[in-house]
This record gives structure tokens, C-alpha cells and sequence, in this order.
């Protein structure tokens, strides 16, 4: 599955005039050069007196799998939702490959190429897996021209089955969603996100009362759309995340602890205090 090349190829009227409105165009980038595909700057949530998030800086590379790791409470979850345009922020900024999403609705968003696998399963369980898949990646046709209708239709299944192929679910692609197996649920919420095309995937715990054998193959599944994609994933389970993160964040008391390599966050002393002690 290789991702939209274009980052502004999908973006509808609405997204497009917020992007003028918010004065983030920018220059191109220089060739070879590494263009972040998220930023945040003094990112902050409040409720009440509560700061889930306080005035976070986070930079995500382009083609980097990131794990976002934390105690319950760290605020985690509420980065991820502000990320995704799920909770608006209280103050600070977030870009996505240089566009000011800060106030942007999830759909805004999604036409950037950013995509979100939740953790409790969004799926259709009276659809095919099939069906689950094709009405996602319908969405990124932009026009139904009854002229074009059989090469849309083409393409759209071409889609279909390489993401079916991809999650490992072509054997199944006419079962009803409901009956799949709980990993086999998380898969194809993964192969829905997939299907809008994005350039960014955030995955909300993935493996998530999975079995040992589906954690596995989870994890090797996010490691192998890593090569495509940029990934975020928050995730509770260290073997994943010590075992396919390129980088580890780690969130406490609404702020970034530390930050680095698996190696080094696994021997960072403030981590074990909080949070590794005994993994």
C-alpha cells in the first residue's frame, strides 16, 4: 500500500480555504530535505483547573514510527485527540506538514492524509469485511461522473482487495464484519484508516486485548506499513513498542518526560521511576 504522493491531492473547498485563512502555506522543501509531518508547539488542554496536556513540544519526521507510552492519566489519549481534531486545544499549535490544523475538524484533517484506528473497534458489523473497506475508500473519490463510473468502480476494488491482502483478511473479505474474531476487528479498523490513503497513522492502542499470538502479528503488521507511512501508536504493551518503535515519547502529568531511542528510554532512570519499574 503506498500512500497519496500529494499532501494537498484530496483536499476538499473547505480545508482548502482554512489552510489560506490560517497563512500556512510554505515554502517547498529542499530536496533530501526531512519536512516534519507533525508539529506541536506549547500544545495545552485544560479542564478546569485540570492540564492534561501542558504546553507540549512534540516533531514527528516524515517515515517515523513513534510509540507514545505513559501511566494512566499521563495524557496521552487527549494529545492523541487534539492531534486528530477530536478536542480542541486550550492554547498552543499543531501543523501538519506545515498547515496550521490547529482548529481544524477531524474531516479537515483526514483530507491531509492523517487517519486514526481507535481503540475500541469502529467498524460496521452488519457490512462485509469487504463493504467495512470499500465505504472508506469511497470517500476519497472526489466526484461520481456517471462517465468514469466503471473505472471508479475498478480502481476502488483494485483498493479493496490489496488492503484486504494487506491486513491479511482476503480470505474473508464476504464475512460479516460481527463475525470476526476480536484481532481479527482491530485488523480491519486498520484496514478502513488505510483505505482513506493517508500519509499519517494513529493507532490508539492496537493490540488491546489481543492474544499473544495476534500481539505479534499486530506488531509485525504496524512495522511492515511503517516502511509506507508515517505511525503514532499509544500503546501499554513494552514488548511492541521496545521491539518496533524507531522512537519513544513518554508522557507524565500532561508533559513529555523523556524522549529517544527504545534503549535509552528503557534505561532512562526518570522512566523506570514513573513507569518501567519491573517491565
Amino acid at each position: 500500500m503506498r500512500p497519496d504522493p500529494g499532501l494537498g491531492s484530496g483536499l476538499d473547498a473547505t480545508t482548502r480555504a482554512a489552510s489560506a485563512r490560517s497563512g500556512s502555506t510554505r515554502a517547498a522543501p529542499v530536496p533530501g530535505e526531512r519536512v516534519p509531518i507533525v508539529t506541536t508547539r506549547k500544545l495545552t488542554k485544560t479542564f478546569g483547573a485540570l492540564h492534561a496536556v501542558d504546553a507540549v513540544d512534540f516533531t514527528l519526521q516524515q517515515g517515523e514510527l513513534r510509540a507514545i507510552i505513559g501511566p494512566n492519566g499521563a495524557g496521552k489519549s487527549t494529545f492523541f485527540a487534539m492531534l486528530m481534531g477530536r478536542i480542541a486545544p486550550s492554547s498552543g499549535e499543531i501543523r501538519v506538514s506545515g498547515v496550521d490544523t490547529t482548529r481544524f475538524a477531524p474531516h479537515q484533517i483526514s483530507r491531509l492524509g492523517v487517519s486514526l484506528a481507535f481503540q475500541i473497534t469502529n467498524i460496521f458489523p452488519n457490512l462485509t469485511v469487504a463493504e467495512n473497506v470499500r465505504l472508506a475508500a469511497q470517500t476519497r473519490a472526489m466526484s461520481f461522473n456517471p462517465l468514469r463510473e466503471a473505472t471508479h468502480r475498478s480502481a476502488v476494488e483494485a483498493s479493496v482487495s490489496a488492503i484486504l491482502a494487506d491486513i491479511g483478511l482476503a480470505s474473508k473479505r464476504g464475512e460479516l464484519a460481527a463475525n470476526l474474531s476480536h484481532g481479527e476487528q482491530k485488523y480491519l479498523e486498520i484496514g478502513i484508516a488505510l483505505a482513506t490513503k493517508p500519509r499519517l497513522l494513529l493507532l490508539d492502542e492496537p493490540t488491546a486485548g489481543m492474544s499473544s499470538q495476534e500481539t505479534r502479528d499486530t506488531a509485525a503488521l504496524i512495522k511492515r506499513l511503517s516502511a509506507d507511512l508515517s505511525v503514532i501508536l499509544v500503546e501499554h504493551d513494552m514488548d511492541v513498542v521496545m521491539s518496533i518503535a524507531d522512537v519513544v515519547t513518554v508522557f507524565h502529568d500532561g508533559r513529555i518526560l523523556a524522549e529517544g531511542p527504545p534503549a535509552a528510554i528503557r534505561a532512562n532512570p526518570d522512566v523506570q521511576q514513573v513507569y518501567l519499574r519491573g517491565v
